[in-house]
């Protein structure tokens, strides 16, 4: 377990550089298998400078569907609500590149109400997304997240491999472990959702259904 321990979900890792009190988490993995790969991943794509004060973590998620679908979700800068279950509406200023900031409306039920966020990096041929919060009616101060996509076979199809890292402030009055928690939940969310929305498409794809 890279000299690691299991709590409440996390596998606390600080060997792979996702910052001081980072871990990750994998939902559908055991702890051995695939864990050197994710764990080159992790060190490569989603190195966080994590400040005192700060708490960061990566999560994986397994898909059941080619990556050019999981990733025309992702990219999507511009509709984050293809797959994210608590954004109502997202409007975004100007062109969408690098540097553009959306308004994001979350729906209700969440300590939150907007979100502005800006677009960090978009990277289409290695499938890497990165988005910076930057204002909105939240407790998520200076978060940034990464995520990344890895072509993987599942059950002999073309499958993918999803890992989501981020760094968050912790708001006065909670602890690590709580805004980690916090986080974390919101993200497997988000995860679960894109592997539901991933795996209807692939199955509406006539080259799935034909096995190409």
């Amino acid at each position: 377990m890279l000299g690691g321990s299991v709590s409440r979900g996390r596998i606390e890792t600080p060997a792979v550089g996702v910052g001081a009190g980072g871990g990750w988490w994998a939902d559908d993995m055991s702890l051995s298998g695939l864990r050197a790969m994710e764990s080159e991943f992790v060190r490569r794509y989603h190195r966080h400078d994590t400040r005192e004060n700060q708490c960061s973590s990566a999560l994986v998620k397994h898909i059941k569907a080619p990556i050019h679908l999981v990733w025309s979700l992702v990219r999507r800068f511009d509709q984050p609500q293809k797959y994210k279950p608590f954004v109502s509406r997202c409007v975004v200023q100007g062109d969408m590149e690098i540097g553009s900031v959306r308004e994001v409306n979350v729906k209700s039920g969440l300590p939150a109400t907007t979100s502005t966020e800006r677009l960090e990096l978009l990277d289409d041929d290695q499938h890497v997304f990165s988005i910076k919060i930057v204002g909105g009616d939240h407790r998520l101060k200076n978060y940034s997240s990464v995520v990344t996509l890895h072509p993987e076979s599942i059950e002999g199809r073309p499958g993918t491999l999803v890992i989501e890292s981020f760094v968050v402030d912790v708001p006065d009055g909670n602890t690590e472990d709580e805004t980690c928690f916090f986080v974390e939940a919101l993200i497997k969310c988000n995860l679960k959702s894109l592997a539901d929305v991933s795996e209807r498409l692939r199955a509406q794809d006539p080259m799935e259904v034909i096995g190409f």
